[in-house]
């Protein structure tokens, strides 16, 4: 078996024992593209640009096109538009625990209710002692977010503007803060059954296992052919295990520029 694939195209292809998906394009109406948000189809925590949107528009033309971002849906929906649900045709908002269908409502999961209150306050406690302990150069608000399917921490908070952002994100590349804070955390809490997914520039998300982004496959079964486009694909990155997964075609990009390069390699070329 020979499979010729253009440079820079594909940079992870997977194939199970049926060598499934050898033909990309085989049947479009059984395909979907999914894609991850920040620094994917915008610059992080930024407004989509006009030209993406667009773009967006067409490949819903050719494709099925899924979003699946960690944030809250609100978050989202700053970020491609208020009526975002509506413009795709799947919307996977805190990895598919909130999973909408055309713009409406498919299911959704309870990050407190798996967890249990107890061991939500013991957890919480936990985070909010180490990171009034932690030496960084600065901090500001909002250290935890706790949405509707995980929790979201963040070691400077999020209440930090722009520029903050973009210097914590350059100091923890050398510092490693959330990546330490995670490993910390998974052990003190070793028996709660959870994950801890750095993204974006400033924190992680906190979940139980199985609910990342992985989670919105299970809304997808009607579809052969699963692509998924995302930046932070490396382990312990929050776009890592949908890209693994052997129900997905993963491609790892650098900018929303390079996602609209490479999915007009595919797509429209």
């Amino acid at each position: 078996l020979i499979v010729q694939v253009k440079s820079g195209s594909l940079q992870h292809l997977k194939f199970n024992q049926d060598l499934k998906s050898i033909n990309i394009m085989t049947d479009t109406s059984k395909t979907i593209v999914l894609f991850d948000v920040d620094g994917t189809l915008t610059v992080p925590r930024k407004r989509a640009e006009p030209e993406m949107l667009e773009f967006m528009q067409k490949l819903r033309k050719i494709v099925t096109v899924g979003i699946v971002g960690g944030s809250d849906l609100p978050k989202i929906c700053e970020q491609l538009g208020d009526d975002a649900p509506t413009q795709f045709d799947y919307m996977f908002s805190e990895n598919g625990l909130n999973a909408f269908k055309a713009g409406d409502l498919l299911a959704v999961q309870s990050f407190k209710a798996q967890l249990g209150e107890e061991k939500l306050k013991k957890l919480i406690n936990f985070i909010l002692h180490y990171i009034a302990d932690l030496d960084i150069p600065i901090k500001r608000g909002t250290f935890i977010e706790f949405r509707n399917g995980m929790m979201n921490v963040s070691p400077i908070g999020r209440n930090c503007s722009q520029e903050e952002r973009d210097e914590f994100e350059k100091f923890d590349e050398g510092a490693q803060v959330r990546s330490k804070m995670v490993e910390i955390l998974k052990k003190e809490f070793a028996d709660y059954n959870l994950t801890y997914s750095i993204g974006g520039q400033i924190s992680f998300d906190v979940f139980p296992i199985g609910w990342d982004k992985t989670y919105c496959l299970r809304f997808l079964e009607e579809f052969k052919t699963v692509h998924f486009f995302g930046d932070k694909t490396y382990k312990g990155g929050n776009d890592h295990e949908i890209f693994e997964s052997e129900r997905t075609i993963g491609h790892t990009v650098t900018s929303w520029q390079d996602t609209m390069k490479q999915v007009t390699e595919l797509f429209m070329s």
